[in-house]
């Protein structure tokens, strides 16, 4: 798995929670999901996302263009 499609299923899985979490538990966990949306946002623009620097190191993901050369 590539640290790209890593990074979508874990933004999917964070964003579900916290849906969860605001129905179930309390309406203020609604900013949990507001910052996942702005974290993803600044990441499109950017490139910069501490999960992806986390998924690298922690579990040795490659990125797809690491993946497609090879190495």
């Amino acid at each position: 798995m590539s640290v790209e499609r890593a990074l979508t299923a874990f933004a999917g899985f964070m964003v579900l929670l916290s849906v969860a979490l605001t129905y179930y538990v309390h309406p203020n966990f609604v900013w949990f999901t507001v910052f996942i949306g702005a974290n993803l946002f600044q990441q499109s623009f950017t490139g910069f996302c501490p999960a992806t620097i986390i998924m690298k190191k922690v579990f040795g993901l490659k990125t797809e263009a690491q993946l497609a050369s090879g190495k």
